[in-house]
């Protein structure tokens, strides 16, 4: 999924003539912070509602301002991932996409990049997820795929998190069922820490039986 696939088609670009007012009307109305500045399909750098407020004087042409804008972006051929880290870094509601000649060809918002990243790790799809903990130097992806396969289920995404202090990843895993009870005793067959699991089947069967129990003890009493 790449950045030229995520852009816009309803969010405008400012041109240094248009006034503070135009831009915080556009903001409002699209429900983003930021809007570009182009002219001539030269991108000229982000404006935030909080730099416009600045200016003190909204109703005067952009252009009449000496401007400090930043300039992030990405090109067109860069992947989602890229969009993400520089959304993320730079607390962006809007990421500007060039060409390869850094000509403007529009913007991704926020939301949409959202919605698209939720499809590239399933998160619509119904399934249960699997948190399992690795050492660094046990890590090996095809015997993960392996012990879910021959568990009758597989993986729809991944992502790993490394906790470099104690030297472990953490791995989690959203699978195509949400019976995991197959899956989480191989897991635990073959060595591996199942710290957690969510939305599946299981977690209503521990629920009831932690109630179970909690009624056992008080009639005990």
């Amino acid at each position: 999924m790449l950045a030229k696939d995520l852009i816009s088609d309803v969010i405008p670009a400012l041109k240094t003539s248009d006034t503070g007012l135009d831009a915080l009307n556009w903001m409002e109305a699209f429900r983003v912070s930021h809007l570009p500045i182009v002219n001539n399909r030269i991108f000229l750098g982000l404006i935030s509602d909080v730099d416009i407020y600045d200016l003190n004087s909204a109703d005067e042409p952009l252009g009449n301002h000496r401007l400090s804008l930043m300039k992030p972006y990405v090109f067109h051929h860069q992947h989602i991932y890229d969009v993400i880290e520089i959304a993320s870094r730079l607390k962006l509601s809007v990421v500007p996409v060039l060409n390869a000649e850094k000509e403007f060809l529009g913007v991704i918002t926020q939301n949409d990049l959202m919605h698209r990243f939720s499809e590239l790790i399933a998160a619509h799809t119904p399934g249960g997820i699997l948190q399992v903990e690795v050492g660094l130097r046990d890590y090996a992806l095809s015997e993960i795929a392996r012990i879910v396969e021959d568990s009758d289920a597989k993986i729809l995404s991944l992502y790993v998190a490394q906790d470099s202090d104690i030297g472990t990843l953490s791995l989690t895993i959203k699978l195509n069922r949400t019976d995991l009870t197959m899956t989480l005793n191989a897991f635990e067959r073959y060595g591996y820490k199942v710290r957690a699991v969510y939305g599946s089947e299981m977690q209503m069967d521990e629920t009831v039986k932690r109630n179970y129990e909690s009624l056992i003890r008080y009639l005990s009493v």
